[in-house]
């Protein structure tokens, strides 16, 4: 069983000790490192040492709040996943963590039952969305279509909008390169095309791409 690394960014001690307690006793979880802000955090992934493979968020923190290091940790570190884990259960929160790149989104009142599942989902599917974020995603796509989408002149040709449905229905590159008849570095190449011209950080980025553009369906995504 590989072993997930995580940092924990709280500014929080007591609360940040308790989430380690309970992730420590998981035997595919390892706690590589603490963070009392976002500051902090971002020194930390500079310095060269063990990256995480997910790190676990929240907001409200000095320095340099959650939402803004969300931003340069998903622009700077593609590959590093975040967990939003807050206190804040507003839509706003939600959908602008969301767009961020956040991976997922939960609120501190979560049982460590949810806590468990959701990085073990993210870690398996890069994101993770429970109902209640769903509902947000939902509405946020009807404000979307009432205003237009931000990227409503942007055209995929149809090789990449086959392309971006089946990523974001957890088909791995092999699957795709299998169903579409086409070698796998295409599908690498067309990927990294897709995050550039979609301006997306991480398969979260693109399936709220894909759902805004009506390319696949929540549907498509819980099945």
């Amino acid at each position: 069983m590989a072993t997930l690394k995580l940092i924990l960014a709280d500014d929080e001690p007591l609360f940040r000790s308790g989430i380690s307690f309970i992730l420590q006793r998981e035997a595919d979880i390892d706690i590589i490192f603490e963070a009392s802000d976002g500051s902090e955090l971002l020194e930390y992934l500079k310095s060269g040492k063990e990256h995480p493979d997910i790190i676990i968020m929240d907001l409200k923190m000095p320095l340099l709040n959650g939402v803004d290091c969300t931003k340069i940790v998903t622009e700077g570190y593609p590959d590093i996943k975040v967990i939003a884990l807050t206190s804040y259960n507003t839509k706003l929160f939600i959908a602008n963590m969301i767009h961020t790149g956040a991976a997922s989104y939960l609120v501190k009142n979560t049982t460590p039952k949810n806590l468990l599942t959701t990085i073990r989902e993210v870690a398996a599917k890069g994101y993770y969305y429970d109902e209640h974020t769903m509902e947000v995603i939902k509405e946020d796509l009807k404000a979307v279509k009432a205003t237009r989408s931000n990227f409503h002149n942007l055209e995929l040709t149809a090789r990449e909008k086959d392309i971006i449905k089946l990523i974001c229905m957890q088909y791995s590159t092999k699957e795709i390169a299998d169903k579409l008849f086409i070698n796998h570095r295409t599908v690498e190449g067309h990927r990294n095309n897709l995050m550039l011209k979609t301006q997306s950080r991480n398969k979260a980025g693109l399936v709220v791409f894909a759902l805004q553009n009506e390319i696949l369906t929540l549907q498509d995504i819980i099945s």
